[in-house]
């Protein structure tokens, strides 16, 4: 579900679980909305993670870029941040807390 954010900006939401078991679709979901023209992603309700939610943030970065945009990531959890900087890929992230 696409939300406006701004007259430029569109958003989809994470969703409360971004693990292993669910990095595929999560991905795979991401992906058609950026297709769309998605430029960001809210990671407020995300509550549950491991580091395959790293993974998927820079798949859908990297995609974003194909497109000619920058992702925006809002509402990164706080133990998402300090995974991110634990695995030093925290400066790849374009992401608001």
């Amino acid at each position: 579900m696409s939300n406006p954010v701004s007259s430029t900006v569109t958003a989809f939401a994470t969703g409360s679980t971004l693990t292993q078991a669910s990095a595929k679709a999560a991905l795979a979901a991401g992906l058609e909305r950026i297709a769309a023209g998605a430029t960001g992603v809210d990671c407020a309700a995300l509550a549950q993670f491991d580091s395959s939610a790293l993974a998927v943030l820079l798949a859908w970065q990297r995609a974003a870029r194909r497109r000619g945009a920058a992702l925006h990531i809002t509402n990164l959890p706080v133990g998402l941040a300090s995974l991110a900087q634990a695995y030093g890929v925290d400066t790849l992230l374009s992401a608001r807390h």
